[in-house]
């Protein structure tokens, strides 16, 4: 075996190679991507839906944080595929792993908000304001509990 490795070593400490967990990243991205991109792409329509104009101004508000939230979820979901290629050869697999999974998990958080917001703007529309605020809470704590909670639980636990 070589002693110098090359800057694009895929040997990790754990064990595991980062090649692996950029594999698993990738994965994970392609289940989050196409989440945000469906509710991008369904958000950058609505305001040229005739019965836009009736929406209450409260309601618009909602629908600008909710198509932010949306479009920072698919940019920072994005990004690490674009700086990937643009790196290469990645001279610290680790820490662009490191980097890019940080990258992932504000794209988590900006997505959690858009989908409890789409909760509140299409329930409200349907339902009435404090219904559409009530179940969109009640979202929040469905996602709250399983993407956040449950894992750092199951961590502490050691089960997976």
């Amino acid at each position: 075996m070589n002693a110098i490795q090359s800057p694009d070593s895929t040997a990790a400490t754990d064990g595991s190679t980062a090649d692996g967990d950029l594999g698993d990243m990738l994965n994970e991205l392609r289940i989050l991507l196409p989440s945000a991109q469906l509710l991008t792409a369904f958000l950058i329509t609505l305001p040229f839906n005739s019965g836009f104009a009736e929406v209450i101004q409260s309601e618009k508000w909602v629908f600008i944080a909710t198509f932010l939230c949306s479009m920072i979820s698919l940019v920072m979901f994005s990004a690490p595929a674009v700086q990937h290629r643009l790196l290469r050869p990645l001279y610290d697999r680790a820490r662009f792993k490191q980097f890019a999974s940080h990258e992932l998990l504000v794209g988590s958080i900006a997505l959690a908000f858009a989908l409890i917001l789409a909760t509140e703007l299409v329930l409200a529309e349907v339902f009435g304001h404090l219904l559409g605020i009530a179940l969109a809470g009640s979202v929040g704590g469905l996602i709250g509990s399983l993407w956040w909670v449950l894992p750092r639980f199951l961590r502490g636990k050691r089960l997976f």
